[in-house]
């Protein structure tokens, strides 16, 4: 009896053995992901779809405008490993009349001659310019910042259609048809200048326009531009579009923001969304620091809304804006803004929902008071690799959103012009 039970316990004690399984692989050290994940980025071409310049860009001896120097900086784009950018001359929107379109246009030949002449002339050994999705690689195999040109809103283009390519042949490879504000090609999704639509869509000029861009191979860029502009796009064009910069209202919480309905349209379009990394466009920010930062705008003289403030803040002297931004800082450190891991969540929602082929990123920076916890400026954007990494993105997957889906849709942009 007393054997029978020995036999029966260690049979057990076997079986409980066997059941338990191989000890569970041990877990690589964090050095050794953040090895891994610095060794993906360094191999991936990073791409940012959309970064304004003025005419001081790459000038750091004169910071006119302290975001767009200081947070896209020449070494900045080194250190973080940033590949390059389309670099985007923006205009403002102005009134729909000669005398607007005329100097919209020769501002937005001054910012695209700076890229030029940044290239060619002040740093050909840094940087290059991309006139082809072929020139892409090459030029970062040559160990320079790549420089692509996009021109943000269409208003420069006034009321002839053949500065469509004249922008082209400057080396403007996607315009975005709008911006804040209605022109004469489409509507915007926020229209200062007239609230009610002017267009219900596409203006005929603007159907011009899109059909112009075909030809010629140039990217439609529907970010800013309003809903049934959007579907309108979608409709006449030939060719896959991209939104540059852009977020669903569903993660910020601001109405004029992409739905689902245009989400889907891009997808079977074929073209690319990249979602943006601004705070405000990644998370809605909760009423006690809408109010805290409302009244920080009212005690320093600034406007309370989103686009006037934006104006003026442009505009207001440096110390102003350094003490607005410290402040920000102050509301920051009780309501936290929205970091790069809520960033790639949105990214894991975008791949879900149109496929990993259509998904791309983009900075907009501006000032540090708008970027991510995470990736405030260009020499902080390996952690954006990082956090894909470490979500289990396989290494094609991180090249196809930092990109590979752009540069596929630059390609199909032009086969399309091709084709009779």
């Amino acid at each position: 009896m007393k054997k029978s039970l020995i036999s029966l316990i260690l049979g057990f004690l076997f079986v409980g053995y066997a059941c338990k399984g191989p000890e569970k692989a041990e877990q690589p050290a964090a050095s050794d992901l953040v090895a891994r994940a610095k060794a993906i980025h360094d191999r991936v071409l990073a791409l940012d779809a959309h970064i304004d310049i003025e005419v001081s860009f790459f000038t750091p001896e004169k910071p006119e405008k302290m975001g767009y120097q200081k947070l896209a900086s020449l070494p900045a784009m080194r250190s973080g490993g940033l590949d390059g950018a389309f670099f985007t001359a923006y205009v403002e929107q102005g009134a729909l009349a000669a005398e607007g379109y005329k100097a919209a246009h020769d501002l937005a030949l001054e910012k695209i001659g700076r890229i030029h002449r940044v290239a060619e002339v002040e740093m050909p050994e840094d940087v290059a310019i991309a006139l082809a999705p072929g020139d892409v690689p090459e030029i970062h195999k040559q160990g320079k910042i790549v420089a692509l040109i996009g021109l943000e809103n269409g208003y420069p283009i006034g009321e002839d259609i053949g500065n469509v390519e004249e922008f082209f042949n400057r080396g403007v490879r996607y315009i975005t048809l709008s911006h804040v504000g209605h022109n004469q090609i489409c509507d915007s999704s926020l229209g200062i200048n007239a609230p009610a639509p002017l267009h219900n869509g596409l203006s005929l000029f603007g159907e011009k326009v899109v059909a112009e861009m075909n030809r010629l191979g140039l990217i439609v860029d529907v970010s800013h531009i309003g809903k049934e502009s959007v579907l309108d796009v979608m409709r006449l064009s030939k060719a896959p579009v991209m939104a540059s910069h852009s977020t669903l209202r569903d993660f910020c919480g601001i109405e004029r923001m992409w739905d689902e309905e245009q989400l889907l349209a891009l997808k079977n379009n074929g073209g690319v969304f990249h979602l943006v990394g601004l705070r405000m466009a990644v998370k809605a920010e909760p009423p006690g620091k809408t109010a805290a930062v409302s009244e920080l705008r009212k005690k320093l003289g600034f406007p309370e809304d989103y686009w006037p403030f934006f104006q003026a803040f442009e505009e207001a002297p440096a110390e102003n804006r350094r003490e607005y931004n410290m402040g920000l800082e102050a509301i920051d450190k009780q309501w936290p803004p929205a970091s790069v891991a809520e960033f790639v969540d949105h990214l894991d929602y975008l791949v879900k929902k149109i496929g990993i082929d259509h998904v791309g990123i983009s900075s907009d920076f501006y000032d540090q008071s708008w970027s991510l916890e995470g990736w405030r400026d260009a020499g902080e954007t390996f952690h954006i690799t990082q956090e894909l990494d470490r979500r289990g993105y396989t290494e094609d997957e991180i090249a196809k959103i930092w990109s590979g889906n752009t540069l596929r849709v630059w390609r199909e942009v032009i086969a399309a012009a091709r084709r009779p």
